[in-house]
């Protein structure tokens, strides 16, 4: 995130507008914010490779919050804004932050986490103003302090902290065991405006360029849009910041402020495409260089009817938040090798089968990569082992494909039965824990099913106690059961019923069959 001196060299410069209120941040402006939180952080305590959270939504005090750690050595952790008080209590807890920003907004989520977060020293709250004073008052918010975020940032200097140091985000990644991991890459000691290897390999991968404008349409707590911010930040270009995504009002937004570089997830392109034809036709596309695509596979109908509709500027890539490796393609080579996320350009991939032997090319297999970044699950040595090869030499993450004869690799499944819904990786061992606690539940499964607009949805099947009526009544009562507990995004969208889940003999329960049933007709169970 941190700049470098194109910043100095334009002070002036836009450095993010707010697409929604218009708000302009200069890079003067972002360099004193970012400055003062830094400052800030030190007088906390918080020295290199301390960690720090951020939970809000889109606004516009969210880049100063990154930009501040990564010139200050620390791991900040975005978290996803949509989470309950209870999943971003672990995560706050188990990713050791001493210090909290929220805002106004999601205040009521932080403020129910704070008593469960006891190595917190602070929660600084954006436009919290007098119901941070009302809740220091009532006393009912943990062991951490709480303030109003621009008051306490306002007594420091706008200038660089003595103590630069690269920093980097530490992002959580579910997991199949159903707690989220954070994702540590070693921090070498070098100062902000040396990055590390990974973004140099993705200033040539996005095309940057000097003086780019960049549309943002995601959260900004996810890894690629986040990344991709970071990257334009560093090439002194202008990013606007979509609050949240709406079809036309993009279209509008890239007319508006020419934009040149873009990021969606493929849920986005189908709905730009529901538009009436004259909305599609309305806007002015023609200042578009680049528009990369990942997050999830895209279906070929849609990718084909985007490249009729925008040109060749549509660029595909693949790869974990672990940084493992990365595939890409252009257009012109997605048309030659259609459904194909790219040949690999950092990290070396293995096919293998379930004894972990190379697979021939147009078989699939589980994909293992001899990672290019290296990174561990943060104070988990169990799990970091458990995505290992035997000599801890490879990688995976669980997705199913293969290669073709030219080395494109095709994605077909997922060994792990990740759903991706919208772009967002859901990991469903969450809730099937969840279900197991109800008391009116015997068994239950969770995985995805098709969805034409989002590609996946969470699907649950649940086998109910004896003498339980397995009707839309109780259907209801256990979506609410789940979204009493987990952020929607993970929650069913629907439940079924059966009198006998398939399970092994070991106790293992046999998913894939029961999956299978709806993913009937469809010759990928990756959509």
């Amino acid at each position: 995130m941190y700049i470098g001196n194109r910043w100095h060299q334009h002070p002036d410069r836009a450095a993010f507008v707010m697409a929604g209120s218009g708000e302009t941040v200069t890079y003067a402006e972002l360099e004193a914010r970012s400055n003062r939180f830094a400052h800030l952080l030190r007088a906390e305590g918080l020295k290199r490779l301390d960690h720090y959270a951020v939970f809000m939504e889109n606004n516009s005090r969210y880049l100063e919050t990154n930009a501040a750690g990564e010139r200050s050595g620390l791991y900040y952790t975005c978290i996803n804004s949509f989470l309950t008080a209870e999943e971003l209590a672990y995560i706050v807890d188990n990713s050791e932050s001493q210090v909290l920003v929220t805002s106004i907004a999601k205040w009521p989520v932080a403020r129910a986490a704070l008593a469960h977060c006891p190595r917190l020293r602070l929660c600084l709250v954006v436009d919290g103003g007098d119901e941070v004073r009302a809740a220091r008052e009532a006393g009912d918010i943990g062991t951490a302090r709480v303030a109003d975020y621009a008051e306490a940032v306002a007594p420091f200097p706008t200038t660089p902290i003595a103590d630069e140091w690269l920093g980097a985000a530490m992002l959580y990644s579910s997991g199949t065991t159903g707690r989220p991991k954070g994702i540590l890459r070693p921090l070498p000691e070098n100062p902000p405006s040396q990055p590390l290897a990974l973004f140099e390999f993705l200033f040539r991968l996005w095309q940057a360029e000097e003086g780019m404008r960049y549309l943002s349409p995601a959260p900004l707590y996810h890894s690629a849009p986040q990344a991709n911010v970071g990257v334009a930040l560093r090439f002194g270009g202008t990013v606007v910041i979509m609050e949240h995504f709406e079809p036309e009002a993009y279209l509008a937004l890239v007319e508006r402020h020419r934009i040149t570089h873009t990021q969606l997830v493929p849920t986005m392109f189908a709905r730009m495409l529901k538009l009436p034809e004259a909305a599609r036709r309305r806007h002015d596309l023609r200042s578009l260089k680049i528009a990369v695509h990942a997050a999830a596979p895209c279906p070929v109908p849609v990718k084909e009817r985007m490249i009729e509709w925008w040109g060749p500027i549509i660029h595909e890539y693949y790869g974990a938040t672990e940084g493992l490796g990365f595939t890409a393609c252009d257009t012109p080579q997605w048309l030659a090798h259609r459904g194909t996320v790219g040949k690999v350009l950092l990290g070396d991939l293995h096919v293998l089968d379930a004894q972990r032997q190379p697979l021939p090319k147009g078989q699939p297999g589980e994909l293992w990569f001899k990672t290019a970044s290296p990174f561990t699950y943060f104070n988990d040595p169990e799990r970091t082992a458990a995505t290992r090869s035997a000599d801890g030499t490879m990688t995976t993450v669980g997705d199913v494909g293969y290669l073709d004869d030219d080395g494109y690799l095709y994605l077909t499944d997922r060994s792990t039965f990740m759903i991706i819904s919208g772009g967002v990786n859901i990991y469903p061992q969450e809730c099937e824990n969840l279900l197991i606690t109800h008391p009116q539940v015997a068994d239950a499964a969770v995985f995805g099913v098709p969805n034409e607009d989002l590609g996946e949805e969470v699907k649950a099947v649940v086998q109910p106690l004896p003498g339980v009526a397995a009707d839309l009544a109780f259907e209801q009562a256990l979506i609410a059961f789940c979204r009493e507990h987990l952020a929607p995004m993970k929650c069913p969208r629907s439940v079924d019923f059966t009198e006998q889940l398939p399970r092994l003999p070991t106790g293992k329960l046999y998913k894939k069959a029961l999956r299978d049933t709806y993913w009937a007709g469809h010759a990928s169970r990756i959509v």
